[in-house]
């Protein structure tokens, strides 16, 4: 089987323990994800099953949503609610304040990456640093926030909605926001709502996966080029998808529609998707990744 499911991943689960279960219920290897989530996570987590699994690295929507809970007057190790307390403040602010203070991480910011994560330093993965109490210094990252709203908010608990560039730190966020305020503030809760263009309502649940027949699986597994659907097409005819199949560079000039130079593009016959190309500089569609139609 070949294709893309979705999976809202259950708290306490870490991606790697959804991808383990996946491989037992497809009966295969050849499994991957599209964005490692934090255990006490959830929401969206796309799997990619068999030959789709050569799509992982050329995912064009890197940008992802989420719905996160935090409370004001907390400090923590880990950035989060379940770590290790650090300072409390016991001060409240208006619902105007909140507002003030989140206008600052709307667009582009910078982000050190907390010590609790998967973030590599000279080999070395943060979050092994960290518990063994080593903390290393970290270089500020850019992240981009296109939409940071309000849902909720009491005083000292509230509900952020966050659409973000992939790679961005909820928890970081949430604390950083938490200076700015001069409270402090730590993440109490955290759900994708959406990554690699797919939503929370595509998802199924793990335990549901699980139990599935493979019949059901099958129906399930949304097509690969589902993924690259926004992505412009470059539509072939038959001597044109032969010659692409065989790794023939092809004259842009030829095409019955070209997209712009070095342009991510659906290659297609007849409506099938074939894989992704490019026009590349010289004006050449050259082949990136084949899917060829099973």
């Amino acid at each position: 089987m070949t294709g893309i499911i979705c999976v809202n991943k259950p708290q306490e689960f870490t991606s790697f323990d959804v991808v383990a279960s996946m491989r037992r219920c497809f009966g295969t290897k050849k499994i991957g994800h599209g964005g490692t989530l934090d255990p006490m996570a959830t929401g969206v987590l796309p799997v990619f099953v068999g030959g789709a699994t050569k799509a992982v690295d050329l995912v064009p929507d890197g940008s992802k949503s989420y719905r996160a809970g935090f409370r004001l007057g907390f400090v923590s190790d880990t950035q989060d609610i379940w770590g290790k307390l650090r300072s409390r403040c016991e001060n409240g602010i208006t619902e105007a304040e909140m507002l003030f203070g989140l206008e600052d991480f709307r667009g582009e910011i910078m982000q050190i990456p907390p010590m609790y994560s998967a973030l590599k330093v000279n080999g070395q993965k943060l979050c092994d640093l960290a518990r063994r109490g080593i903390e290393v210094e970290r270089k500020p990252r850019p992240a981009t926030i296109s939409r940071l709203e309000l849902v909720s908010f009491d005083s000292t608990d509230g509900v952020l909605d966050v659409d973000c560039s992939g790679g961005t730190y909820i928890r970081t966020l949430i604390n950083d926001i938490g200076e700015k305020l001069c409270t402090g503030a730590v993440m109490t809760s955290l759900c994708r709502t959406r990554s690699c263009g797919y939503t929370l309502e595509q998802c199924h649940e793990l335990d549901e996966i699980r139990s599935a027949s493979p019949e059901q699986l099958e129906k399930w597994l949304m097509p690969v080029e589902s993924v690259f659907s926004g992505l412009p097409e470059i539509p072939l005819d038959e001597v044109q998808k032969r010659m692409y199949l065989n790794g023939v560079r092809l004259d842009a000039d030829r095409l019955q529609k070209r997209t712009e130079t070095d342009a991510l593009s659906r290659v297609t016959y007849n409506g099938t998707f074939l894989g992704v190309g490019r026009i590349i500089d010289g004006g050449e569609l050259v082949s990136v990744k084949q899917f060829r139609p099973e």
